[in-house]
């Protein structure tokens, strides 16, 4: 049963990945078509699939009797977004490095007014590192292909942050949670210490 979940698990994620790589082919309906086919063939083993270089389908397929997997798979999680055409790569740096300098800062005078053990704080690389001790690790960094700041954290995991125009904040979509309250919030319960990011 487990190598069962393996092999599963394995074809689900090459088929993402192709479907990530060749994402420029979905602007074209019969390519979708093709798309969406390998991800249903990842759900469904049964399936078999064959095309020729034009992209036609060849082979056969046997159809599984559970093929609303695949509109539960589609259905889930926020639709996919072009961030590139949100935000200009070159101010996305811009933002993204101002506020990352930002945090850097703030949280460097926070550590040295705090009695932390093992803390620490080092920005390389486009990383910013922070250490807590025992009590835990930020790791924040630029992510320009899709315009975020990925921060990964010892209180609430990893997320994913988009610059929001409105807002003019760096917000996760999922959660509608932001940047620098997320920080706030969670190292003044770290710590038992407040601090003012924001």
């Amino acid at each position: 049963m487990a190598s069962s979940s393996s092999k599963f698990l394995r074809r689900l994620s090459t088929s993402l990945n192709s479907i990530q790589n060749h994402s420029r082919f979905l602007s074209s309906s019969s390519n979708s078509r093709i798309v969406l086919e390998h991800l249903s063939f990842a759900l469904h083993p049964s399936s078999s699939l064959s095309y020729n270089d034009n992209h036609s389908r060849i082979g056969s397929r046997d159809f599984c009797s559970q093929t609303s997997n695949l509109n539960q798979v589609l259905s889930q999680g926020p639709a996919a977004i072009d961030y590139s055409s949100l935000l200009q790569e070159d101010e996305f740096h811009k933002l993204a490095d101002a506020t990352i300098h930002d945090l850097l800062e703030k949280i460097e005078e926070y550590g040295d007014s705090v009695d932390i053990d093992g803390f620490d704080i080092d920005y390389g690389n486009q990383v910013l590192t922070v250490k807590f001790g025992d009590l835990g690790t930020y790791v924040l960094n630029k992510q320009s292909p899709n315009r975020q700041i990925w921060m990964s954290s010892p209180v609430s995991g990893p997320s994913r942050f988009d610059w929001d125009q409105n807002g003019e904040g760096w917000i996760y979509r999922r959660t509608k949670a932001k940047l620098l309250e997320t920080l706030e919030n969670e190292i003044h319960q770290l710590c038992g210490e407040p601090i003012r990011l924001s």
